[in-house]
């Protein structure tokens, strides 16, 4: 079966300036930007030797900036898309000089709060931004495929969905989180209320437990489970546990979604042995079908495809604005609403 697993690519994409030089951006947004043939123009980080060693990797970024107004200037001067890639908290000030009226991809989470959220929502409409929040999971190629399963009807009516992650995440490579009173939902498990918003709606009602772990003592929130209710007979949860440090044999990294009709498994390979990974692969179910479960061949992973999805999702609505910016600010806000009633039902 041929599934949706892309972003079809409009011609004559914007080129793209990105502020912030860290391990996301030469991880998923450089390697993204590179595979899609698009133009970055320069890349801007308060760590110069960041920025320089980010052109090293990846030649086809034309320049590198050490003062954040030269490459706003030379990003307003040709129209380029604005890659917010900075740490959350520093979302509103980065945004107060984005020209008015520019596009602008922002790095996620969207503030640390929902306050915060609130405030860069407000800030985007005074500016008239085309603003998008790089919520980009939901853009995976199997995620894509999952969502093409759905709309086709094959798996009937979605009744459940449960999202596992039982691993050993290496947390000391983000020392910033350290400091952080909000943690693994802000920060990990986000991605997931996102993408269940994206198959499902937003849920009638939210309960939560999340807990610190032992191997971790100087982490917020680190283990979570989260019950998302719907109308009728419609369930979701998340489940995640990222101090599996016991190898790599019972680590688990998975979405199972279940319908009247069918049911599709994905394995989430990039969060098993991270920052390594191991393959993902997809497999589904139809009750009429003798076949069993079926593996669809993926084309691509989270990183750096997904990406690619996000952006040319954003470039796609620039040039067609009947297209929708599915991540937009507004949408965004929605998760972000849906994060703060997970700490608030839960007992941290």
């Amino acid at each position: 079966m041929q599934l949706r697993q892309s972003i079809p690519l409009l011609n004559n994409p914007s080129p793209i300036v990105i502020i912030g030089a860290g391990g996301i951006v030469t991880d998923a947004h450089l390697p993204a930007y590179s595979k899609a043939g698009w133009k970055v123009l320069g890349i801007y980080d308060r760590d110069l030797e960041k920025a320089k060693a980010a052109k090293v990797r990846f030649p086809f970024v034309s320049q590198t900036f050490s003062i954040l107004d030269d490459l706003v200037q030379v990003g307003f001067k040709e129209n380029a898309v604005f890659d917010l890639a900075v740490p959350a908290d520093q979302i509103l000030s980065v945004l107060e000089k984005i020209p008015d009226h520019s596009a602008v991809l922002i790095q996620k989470p969207m503030g640390e709060t929902l306050e915060e959220a609130q405030k860069i929502l407000a800030v985007c409409q005074e500016k008239n931004l085309v603003a998008a929040v790089n919520f980009q999971l939901k853009f995976a190629p199997y995620m894509l495929a999952l969502q093409d399963l759905m709309e086709r009807g094959i798996l009937g009516e979605v009744y459940d969905i449960e999202l596992k992650v039982c691993v050993h995440t290496p947390w000391e490579l983000w020392d910033f989180l350290k400091t952080k009173p909000r943690m693994e939902v802000l920060y990990h498990s986000v991605h997931y209320l996102d993408l269940i918003r994206a198959l499902a709606g937003n849920p009638s009602r939210v309960s939560a437990s999340l807990a610190r772990h032992p191997k971790s003592p100087d982490l917020a929130d680190a283990r979570s489970s989260i019950l998302l209710d719907y109308p009728e007979s419609k369930q979701a949860r998340i489940l995640t546990n990222h101090g599996h440090s016991f190898g790599g044999k019972h680590q688990q990294s998975y979405l199972k979604v279940e319908g009247t009709q069918g049911a599709a498994f994905i394995q989430l390979g990039l969060s098993l042995d991270y920052p390594k990974g191991r393959p993902s692969y997809m497999e589904y179910f139809e009750n009429d079908s003798e076949l069993g479960w079926q593996e669809i061949p993926l084309q691509g992973d989270w990183f750096p495809e997904a990406f690619v999805g996000s952006m040319a999702v954003l470039q796609n609505h620039l040039q067609d604005p009947s297209l929708p910016l599915i991540h937009s600010v507004g949408d965004a806000l929605q998760t972000m609403e849906l994060v703060e009633l997970v700490y608030q039902n839960s007992r941290i």
